[in-house]
């Protein structure tokens, strides 16, 4: 009974907040970007929290139980995609205004932003799904509800946050998330040593980190596929766009790829001594482990991840689709639009939570499909590379259906055939934009 209490005061305070800031918001720019006046910290915060979402955090405890020691590489790749996102960062946030399809459309041109727009949120349909996936198996972990009717009750909260309080909320909540989430997982790390009584240090063994599991061409594709989204990521770059100025931005990606380091280990060795000890998975292994007091605190921080995570993914696809329709999000009318989207989106992403229950799975495909379509084209602009611009939106629509039936040929039918072809989605990409008649971005 104390949980199900924690839980209802958790999601009543989080709606609460979004209530607040919604008498805080006065212009367009305060819903979205929260005014550009974010700090360090409230940029650091929103970052690790979004990060560390419950597909993050489940879904690197899941893959330690199945491949070991090899799922360092999941948030070390993240880690990663952040620094090398760091010298770039700056100018993110020099070029960048609401959203990534508009940094696209300064770079490119208007067709290029406008099929961005288009196909951004229908890949980020999965982030959102699996945030649900994640919370669903939080709550009915806990057994009073079950799966289904856990993915709707959460879905349904994330959708009413994410769309009284938009960005101001957000900022607001993310950063105390941050503070949960690690506290919580380093209270289970510590019971779980304890209660172990091997060190964790002495338990790793570097020739772990590859093995029948995960080979050396599975790092490559996960480095291809999921760190590179770090370094060209609509939900990493909403954050910076928060950011006050570029040296704030820029602080913050490295101070997040510094912590994302131990917190990838120690999520690891949960996952490793975790194993099958609980029929609940990590929520019922941290329920016979914890005291009740310290157990409240982990299913808050689990909870904190996942919202964390939902909410900024949900306004992301939101803004991209609004701005699309209305052409420029600087007006009541594509406010409104994007509460609308916010319901939509919400709505169809519970829907795929309730037919994909693998949080990873749900995950991969986002991202693989995402990256072969987004990367090349968006470190060009950055970069100031000289490409064939004409070419940009056909790379853009092969690279990811080539990606994307590369992950599906990976899942179903053979990881090395599948790994290949997500490869190739890459040198496709290099074809198209550096051959032929090039200009300088």
């Amino acid at each position: 009974m104390q949980i199900k209490i924690i839980i209802a005061i958790y999601f009543f305070a989080v709606v609460a907040v979004g209530v607040y800031s919604f008498f805080k918001i006065k212009t367009p720019g305060d819903y979205y970007v929260s005014g550009k006046k974010a700090g360090l910290i409230p940029v650091s915060g929103s970052l690790l929290a979004t990060i560390l979402g419950g597909s993050a955090i489940l879904g690197t405890i899941e893959l330690s139980q199945n491949i070991g020691w090899a799922a360092l590489w999941f948030l070390g790749s993240a880690s990663f995609g952040m620094f090398l996102l760091y010298p770039l960062s700056k100018y993110v946030n020099r070029f960048g205004n609401y959203t990534l399809p508009e940094l696209l459309g300064y770079f490119y041109g208007k067709q290029a932003e406008v099929i961005s727009s288009a196909i951004i949120p229908v890949a980020w349909l999965g982030i959102i799904a699996a945030q649900i996936i994640a919370a669903a198996k939080i709550l009915s972990g806990l057994g009073f509800l079950d799966y289904n009717s856990a993915a709707m009750v959460a879905g349904v909260i994330f959708i009413v946050y994410t769309l009284i309080g938009g960005q101001v909320s957000i900022l607001k909540t993310d950063s105390i998330q941050s503070i949960i989430i690690l506290t919580g997982l380093v209270f289970l790390f510590i019971f779980s040593f304890n209660n172990n009584g091997i060190s964790p240090v002495e338990s790793f063994q570097t020739n772990q980190l590859f093995n029948d599991s995960f080979s050396l061409i599975d790092l490559i594709v996960l480095l291809l596929t999921y760190s590179v989204t770090f370094v060209v990521g609509p939900d990493i770059y909403s954050r910076l766009f928060c950011a006050k100025n570029e040296k704030t931005a820029s602080k913050s990606i490295l101070l997040v790829a510094l912590i994302l380091i131990p917190v990838s280990f120690l999520l690891t060795w949960l996952g490793i001594f975790s194993g099958n000890a609980a029929e609940q998975g990590i929520v019922g292994f941290a329920g016979e482990l914890l005291p009740e007091w310290a157990y409240g605190l982990f299913i808050a921080a689990l909870l904190s991840a996942v919202m964390s995570s939902a909410d900024t993914t949900l306004l992301t696809s939101s803004m991209i689709l609004s701005e699309l329709i209305n052409g420029s999000l600087n007006n009541a009318k594509a406010l409104l639009v994007t509460r609308i989207l916010i319901v939509i989106i919400g709505v169809l992403s519970i829907v795929i939570a309730l037919y994909l229950t693998s949080i990873i799975q749900s995950l991969l495909f986002a991202l693989t499909f995402f990256s072969g379509a987004f990367v090349v084209p968006t470190l060009a602009g950055l970069l100031k590379l000289s490409i064939n611009k004409k070419r940009v939106v056909a790379a853009i629509i092969i690279g990811g259906l080539v990606a994307l039936s590369g992950k599906i040929v990976q899942d179903f039918y053979h990881n090395l055939t599948g790994n290949a072809i997500i490869i190739s989605s890459y040198f496709i990409h290099i074809l198209l934009l550096f051959t032929g008649n090039r200009r300088s971005v």
